[in-house]
Parts: structure tokens; sequence; C-alpha cells
């Protein structure tokens, strides 16, 4: 059966995932939304109800689904496929596909709908009024750690694709004045004319795109964006400052917005090049791998494959932004499947592109590019077109782990094989480069935000209530500084190597419990006949997220020595234990009442809980 799925057509991939994708949003996230939910468009949102103008600002949903997409799709849909891929296309197709419809969707649109119903507040807040106080602490401390981890691994993802490359550190730069132009003309200018500040980003982006190699080529002008990667380790963390402490219409709204249609546009060209190139996938359904061993994930693909493509069919990241930025921003209720469901769906055709950019790939040249030489070597592959493939880009590329440089490759690859583009590998290369900085850069200034939300609430709720205010000044830059800082540091001394598996690990782990917390929330509001679309992909992923964190601390941090990471593993998973013990104790509370109430709004529910 697997000799049929030998040598696939990317277009037939292509063509299934968007078949696979539009009837999941058609039937199964509207039944979710429509019938499970009962989103209700007449209820006011916290946009509505505490608009401020800073925060909590109603927003356009096109805009916002802008704003969402950007800030979820980080480097896991565009690096974790292309790492996945060591394993063959079709675990992780597989896991994309089904992940993504079943899972990631329903927990992205699910929490946005929690915490649109709980003032736009954090996912610890919603913990500790859906189940206890006691587990809401826990998961403040939790979710906090697990953000600073993800904020630390994403910026060194940045820093490694940005460092020593001008025309790269450019071009994301100037997305940053493009986005301060296009939120004072919304704001300030021709309030929210959505278009016209649209066609003004577009056409500045355009020109800061084609602009890049002349401004390459020119460092005796441009030379001070040629930065070394201790310098950006610095400059990130001090743009995400910035970014969490200004108004959010005029930097990270449009900025995100902004890149969306850098990141969707992206995608849909690469569509379109394979469209034109019809390229066959080089690597088999199937590789050796899939036991264990493997040069790039060690591990055997089950659990592995459910944690090396986090972002892109499930991620626990999308709970901060979706009880952070979203729903403060949400100005209907409906919107939850749009903007929630939608994004994740989103979020998931851009996986399948970046798996496809690394399968097309001849699967010794992949290896030779993401493993080190000493790995490869033990492989016993030859190289075929790396070395072309290097003079065509005019970069090193053997030996380059991680994921990026590979889906740079792969990318310009397909680009370069379109007619009339046959000697823009080299351009299309360093674009694609910096369009996966864009990618990742735009969670880092939401996830920061979110961050600073966090510890406010948190500094408020347990040690000053001054800090509950978020107009206080000196509480916004005090926990912007704090926050801005620990992730900071984490980039500044460490290394994706040491920081991504753990990440990993983290990120499922609050993706599981999530998914229970919403479940826990489907029951309260008498919704038990469909609790289980949360409960199944909750309880699985508690079971597969622990068992890979058992196996690496096992087979690979203690063997390695690595104690601080077994450490931080273990009190990670312990936190997530206490929290989901919790949740099955208020879970067995709820199934056992059976008297119903009406909430504020005429709705039965199981037990009314205070907002």
């Amino acid at each position: 059966m697997l000799s049929s799925l030998e040598g696939i057509n990317a277009v037939t991939v292509i063509f299934a995932s968007l078949c696979v994708f539009a009837i999941g949003y058609r039937f199964y996230g509207l039944f979710i939304a429509a019938r499970v939910l009962n989103v209700n468009p007449d209820r006011p949102t916290p946009a509505v109800k505490y608009a401020d103008g800073q925060d909590y600002v109603k927003t356009n949903r096109y805009v916002l689904f802008g704003h969402h997409f950007a800030a979820i799709a980080a480097a896991g849909p565009l690096l974790g496929p292309v790492l996945a891929a060591q394993f063959g296309y079709l675990p992780g197709l597989l896991w994309i596909l089904i992940g993504c419809v079943l899972a990631g969707g329903v927990h992205d649109m699910v929490v946005l709908f929690c915490s649109v119903r709980h003032k736009g507040r954090s996912l610890a807040y919603i913990a500790s009024r859906e189940i206890d106080p006691t587990t809401g602490f826990v998961a403040s401390w939790a979710v906090l750690a697990i953000l600073i981890l993800t904020l630390a691994g994403l910026s060194i993802a940045c820093v490694n694709a940005m460092h020593d490359s001008l025309w790269s550190t450019y071009t994301v730069a100037a997305t940053i004045p493009i986005a301060v132009i296009m939120g004072l003309y919304m704001h300030n200018w021709r309030k929210n004319d959505v278009l016209g500040a649209s066609l003004l980003g577009v056409v500045l982006l355009f020109l800061v795109i084609l602009s890049g190699p002349w401004v390459a080529a020119h460092p005796e002008y441009f030379g001070f964006l040629d930065i070394d990667k201790k310098t950006m380790s610095i400059i990130i963390p001090v743009y995400g400052f910035l970014a969490s402490v200004l108004p959010v219409w005029l930097l990270l709204l449009p900025r995100d917005y902004l890149s969306t249609f850098l990141k969707i546009g992206t995608i849909l060209a690469l569509a379109v090049g394979i469209l034109f190139v019809m390229p066959n996938f080089q690597m088999p359904p199937l590789t050796k791998f899939i036991n264990g061993g493997g040069p790039i994930v060690g591990g055997p693909v089950i659990p592995f494959i459910f944690i090396t493509i986090a972002c892109g069919a499930l991620s626990g990241f999308h709970a901060t932004i979706g009880t952070g930025t979203t729903p403060k921003m949400l100005g209907n209720e409906r919107d939850v499947l749009f903007v929630g469901y939608g994004a994740m769906l989103t979020e998931g055709f851009v996986a399948v592109m970046a798996l496809v950019a690394a399968c097309v790939l001849v699967p010794a040249d992949y290896f030779a590019i993401n493993s080190s030489a000493d790995k490869f070597a033990e492989l016993g592959m030859t190289v075929q077109n790396l070395p072309m493939l290097e003079a065509e880009v005019q970069e090193s590329l053997a030996a380059r782990p991680g994921g990026s440089v590979s889906l740079a490759v792969g990318m310009a690859y397909i680009f370069s094989r379109i007619p009339w583009m046959e000697e823009l590998m080299a351009y299309w290369y360093h674009f694609a480069i910096m369009f996966e900085a864009v990618f990742i850069l735009t969670a880092v200034d939401a996830g920061t935000r979110v961050g600073r939300f966090f510890l406010q609430e948190m500094i408020g709720r347990y040690i000053a209530p001054k800090f509950n205010d978020k107009h206080w000044v000196p509480g916004i830059i005090i926990t912007s500084l704090i926050f801005t800082g620990t992730w900071g540091y984490l980039v500044y001394s460490g290394d994706i190597a040491s920081i991504w598996p753990l990440f990993g690990i983290s990120n499922q782990l609050l993706a599981s419990v999530t998914l229970l917390i919403g479940t826990t929330v489907l029951l309260r509001l008498n919704k038990t006949r469909y609790a289980w679309m949360t409960g199944v992909p909750g309880i699985l992923m508690t079971c597969i997220t622990m068992w890979a964190g058992i196996w690496l601390v096992i087979y690979q941090y203690l063997p390695a020595g690595q104690t601080l990471l077994a450490v931080l593993s273990c009190l990670v998973m312990l936190l997530m234990g206490i929290v989901m013990i919790g949740t099955l104790r208020r879970w067995m509370v709820l199934l056992n009442m059976h008297t119903l109430v009406k909430d504020p709004y005429g709705v039965p529910v199981k037990e009314i809980v205070e907002e």
C-alpha cells in the first residue's frame, strides 16, 4: 500500500488538504459554534462592555483575524513540519489534517469563547473561576513559565534567522514604521478605513521587499543593519518591551495585520508555484527513523510526531493569545468561528505547505542540511543537489539544523522553477528567510503583551492590588520589564537546541489543560452530550505528551547530563498534573448536578459562574 504513495505529486496533497479544511470549517466548526457553544451575537463582548481605547478595542473582524493569525502562527507551523519530515511525509501530513480539524481548531475556538465570557481574562483566571482558586493559582505559574519558555524559543529562532543578514533585518525592521503609519491612519487620520490602510500598507511593504536587494548591495549606507547575534539578542527583547506597553492600535495590531498579508500572500504564491512546477515528493511516506534514532528527532514517531508538530495541528501557545489580546478586541461572539477556528485552519495550511517544501528536496540533501556533520556522516548518505543549491543561493547550507534553512531552500527551489524566475534562486532564498523571521516576530510581540497582562493579573491578585489597574503606567512598565527581561535573558544566554524540546513538551501540555478546562465549561453550560469534543483530544494529548516528556527525561536529558532541563521538564509536568487533577475533580461535581438554573440571558446552565 505504501508503495502507491511513493513520489506523490505535491498538487494532490495541497488539493486534498484544502478539501479537508473546507469541510471541517463548514460542518464541524460551524456545528460547534452554533450548537455546542451557542454563540450569541446580541451578547456584548468585553471589547464593547469595557472599551478603553488601549487594550479593549472593538476591531473589524478581518483586521482581528489578521492579528490573531499573525500572533499564533510563529515558528511552529513552519519549522515543526520540516523537522517531522525525518519520519517521512505521511505521519506529519495525517497529524496536521486530523489534529487541526478535530483538536487545534476546536481548542482555539473554545478557549477564545471562554475568555470572551470571562471579560477577556487569562486562562489561569478562567481556571480559578471554572474549577477552583488553587487550581487557578497553580495554572498561573505553569502558564507563566510556559509562556516565558515559548517566547525564548521563538525569539532565538528569530535571532538565528536575522543576525548578520542586512537584507532580512532591513525588511523585518521596516514593517515597524509601516505599521505605525497604518495605525495612525486608521485611528487618527481616517477612522476605521481598513481598506485604505490595507492598500497603503501593502504598497509600502511591496516597495520595501523590492528594495531589499539594493539595500543589501550598499552596506556603506545600511551597514548598521548588519547586526551580530548577541546584539540582535538584545534588540528583539527591547522591541518586545515596546510592543507590550504601546497602545495596541499603534503598533501591535496594524503590524500583525500587515504581516498577515505577507504570510498568506507568500503561502498562496508558494501554492501557485507548486501548481506551475508540479513537483513530486522525494521523501518517502515513511523512513527507517519511525522507530527512533533519527538525526533530527531522537524519539519514535509516536509520540514525537505530536510534539514536533505543535503549531499547525494543536498548540497550547494559542491559548495565551486566545485569552490575551484577541478576546479584548472581538466585537461579536459569532466571530469566534471565523477568528478562532478559521485562523487555526489557515495555520494548518501553512504547515502543509512547509511540509511540502521540505519533502520535495532529495532526502540526502534534506538530512545534510538538518543534521550536524557528524550525524550526517553516520547515515552513510551522499548529497545529490546540495552543491548546486549552495551555488545558487550563495550561502553555505550543510549542517544548518533547525528547519529554517531547509524550508527556505525548499521554497526557493520551487519559486525558482517557475518560468522566467530561474535566475532568482538567491533572491527567493533570502526572501524566505525574511518571511520566516516576520512569521516568528509577530508572535513574539503579541506573546509579550499577553505575558504582561498575565503578570499584572497575578501580582494584582496575590501581591499588590494596584497592579489590577490596567491603566496604571508604573504597573505596565514594571511588569513589562520583568517579563521581557526574563525571556530576554534566556535568549541572550541560551540556544535553540536546549530550549526548543522543552518548549514542545510544555506547549502541548498547555494545550491538553486548555482542552480539559474547555470541557469543564461545556459541562457547566449543560452541554454534557458534546463534552467529548474537547474531552477526548484533551485526555489523549495529556497521555501522549506525558509519554514524550518522560522519554525525553530518561533517554535524552539525563544521559546527556542536562539535569536542569530534566528538572524543568518534571516541574512543568508536575504543575500541569495538579491542574489536571483539579479539573477532573470538578468534572465529577458537575456530572452529579441534575438541577438547572437560568443565567442572566435566560439560558439554562448547571451553575452560574461570576465572569
